[in-house]
């Protein structure tokens, strides 16, 4: 700054600035010790084989080059796949179609119903597993039991390399609860008038939620699809309490395979080349998930 110039600060706002750096200080250092140094230290071991016990050995893209000649890795991201182009949007429709209803008149004043969407959520997680165990179960299984009375004998589920995929998407689809409140919220901020105005037209529940409700819940379905995308990636917590990736490796998801190599065979460094691979392919469904949205929002 220029001596004398009006822009120049006087004494008083340069000690305003030092407090300011004191005080935002913990949390930039907190960004750097614990956010940004770990992401840069992951990217370095991503390129090194590092067992842990002793020091990382540089060998280049070596790891990347083999998680793809990596069978399990494939089935896992495979299983991940699965989850995410067929749990997902089961899980967005199913949240949807239980918003609206709960949103139309007939259904608005019970908020018992409401409660009970959400109930699930609020179950711890290791409860959450050892339910959907018993739920599950081919034997005593309440979900076989319903089965039953309709003539139908229920598989093993968790059991079977076919049905316990299934499984776990039923699962997801109990637990959006919070997904339905979203719902909820953003239908909320849509005017009635557009339904009214729609009606006198002659447009029934079905054209009203086609050409209204959807459009205009065009970015809060963004977001919740981005959210539930994200959090089929990070499964880890259920396939680890419930089957522990069996049978077959029918439930190993890409999270519960990055920490076996992490932590159980003590491969940090593909574990962390694990990691990064799975941070590009989110984020290239994410983008996508971003330009088909912009572009039904145009249409």
């Amino acid at each position: 700054m220029i001596a004398g110039s009006p822009f120049s600060p006087n004494k008083s706002e340069r000690r305003e600035f030092w407090i300011a750096m004191v005080f935002i200080a913990p949390w930039v250092i907190g960004l750097l010790a614990f956010t940004l140094y770990p992401i840069a230290m992951s990217f370095y071991y991503s390129l090194t084989e590092y067992k842990v016990i002793s020091e990382p050995e540089f060998i280049g893209l070596e790891n990347y080059v083999n998680l793809f000649k990596d069978k399990v890795f494939l089935k896992a991201l495979a299983n991940t796949g699965y989850v995410v182009l067929i749990g997902v949007p089961i899980t967005l429709i199913t949240a949807l179609a239980v918003s609206v209803l709960l949103n139309s008149q007939e259904l608005r004043r019970f908020t018992f119903f409401r409660v009970a969407f959400f109930i699930p959520t609020l179950v711890p997680l290791i409860i959450n597993c050892i339910l959907w165990i018993w739920l599950l179960n081919p034997e005593i299984g309440l979900i076989n039991a319903i089965l039953g009375v309709f003539g139908v004998k229920g598989p093993a589920w968790l059991g079977s390399p076919i049905w316990a995929k299934p499984a776990f998407i039923m699962m997801m689809v109990w637990g959006c609860g919070g997904t339905i409140i979203i719902f909820l919220a953003g239908l909320q901020d849509i005017p009635v008038s557009l339904y009214e105005s729609a009606s006198l037209e002659g447009a029934n529940f079905f054209q009203r939620t086609v050409h209204i409700t959807i459009p205009m819940l065009a970015p809060v379905i963004l977001y919740n699809a981005v959210t539930l995308v994200i959090a089929a990636f990070q499964w880890f917590a259920e396939p680890f309490v419930m089957t522990e990736g069996g049978p077959s490796n029918a439930t190993l998801f890409y999270s519960l395979y990055l920490y076996q190599n992490a932590f159980q065979f003590f491969k940090m460094g593909y574990a962390s080349a694990m990691a990064w691979v799975l941070l590009l392919i989110a984020l290239g469904i994410i983008f996508l998930l971003f330009r088909g949205m912009k572009r039904f929002s145009q249409d």
